[in-house]
């Protein structure tokens, strides 16, 4: 049996990242979220944290992270906060394809390192 691809979504409640679910949503023996994030949208990120149950769940404003965390307390995910982290998170050896759904200069490093990190492992 084919294990599935570990995804990361960087963005993933923006229109990219949400239909980057709905694939992951049609296909779950290919795919599965291992992590994801966003950079202000604490609700819509619960629910999908609450729906892939991923590994990581990581929001870019740092002002968020509480009511992020108070809200995943329920889940046994990593919460993170900040662009590091969003560049943290990419270099996981569990991802097997990290999707960039991030707007503008924001995601240039996260996904020059997923990149490099791939190339490398």
């Amino acid at each position: 049996m084919i294990q599935p691809k570990q995804i990361a979504i960087l963005g993933s409640t923006g229109s990219i990242g949400q239909q980057t679910l709905d694939v992951v949503r049609a296909n779950p023996d290919l795919f599965q979220v291992y992590a994801i994030s966003a950079h202000r949208s604490v609700q819509l990120l619960v629910e999908q944290a609450h729906e892939f149950r991923p590994e990581v769940v990581c929001i870019a404003d740092e002002s968020m992270y509480e009511p992020l965390r108070n809200a995943l307390s329920d889940l046994p995910c990593k919460v993170w906060a900040g662009s590091e982290a969003i560049a943290d998170m990419v270099t996981m050896p569990s991802i097997d394809i990290v999707v960039a759904a991030m707007v503008g200069y924001a995601g240039l490093l996260p996904t020059i390192l997923a990149q490099v990190f791939r190339n490398s492992s």
